[in-house]
């Protein structure tokens, strides 16, 4: 049975999404991050030595980076689910799209996120910050003009991987500018396994 090492509203919430779409038996290990720092607690470090959540357990694997674990997942176990073959039309924009959530996406709105926490000392990055973070979610927003989902009419990996970014920007930034992400995250959180993968992984901040 794959084994998910899930820390509190982090990047694991969306590999138990995945999990429940793909109707796959899974255990979860739950970890809390630290009331003071936020952090994550040391106990991770005992199943990877960089002590980040998600890890995933599949026999004698382990695998570590939320991205790599979805792209697992569903070349071992989604059986020909939630992804486009490697020779249509659309898996060039699925693999883009995959890696351009943690790779470009997910880092503007970490820097606000930091940067907010120095207070004036963080001001001078903020006009750039907030640039960056029109520019990226205001081209997520153009991707879905005609679209529920990013690739096709159907939701794929790249939706559940795409979620947390915006699942971020929606918390840090506001997404009242950016109607499609919204009704995007609308259609997403309505689904059954999204609502399940809550029940099974506890309360989450970025819902």
């Amino acid at each position: 049975m794959l084994k998910i090492h899930h820390l509190n509203n982090s990047r694991s919430q969306r590999v138990l999404w995945l999990l429940e779409e793909l109707a796959l038996a899974y255990e979860i290990v739950p970890y809390q991050r630290d009331a003071q720092t936020n952090l994550a607690p040391e106990s991770l470090k005992k199943i990877h030595p960089l002590g980040k959540s998600p890890v995933l357990e599949d026999g004698g694997q382990v695998v570590i980076e939320s991205g790599a674990i979805v792209e697992y997942i569903v070349r071992r176990h989604g059986q020909g689910r939630l992804a486009p073959a490697e020779s249509s039309p659309e898996w060039p924009r699925y693999l883009q799209l995959m890696h351009y959530a943690e790779g470009s996406a997910m880092l503007p709105v970490m820097l606000k996120l930091y940067t907010s926490r120095l207070g004036e000392a963080g001001a001078p990055l903020a006009p750039r910050i907030q640039s960056e973070i029109e520019n990226h979610f205001g081209w997520l927003d153009g991707l879905l003009a005609s679209s529920p989902w990013f690739v096709g009419r159907e939701l794929s990996a790249a939706d559940i991987q795409l979620s947390f970014p915006i699942q971020a920007a929606r918390m840090l930034h506001g997404l009242q500018k950016l109607p499609n992400l919204a009704g995007f995250l609308e259609r997403a959180q309505a689904r059954p396994a999204y609502k399940r993968a809550l029940e099974r992984g506890g309360p989450y901040a970025f819902d």
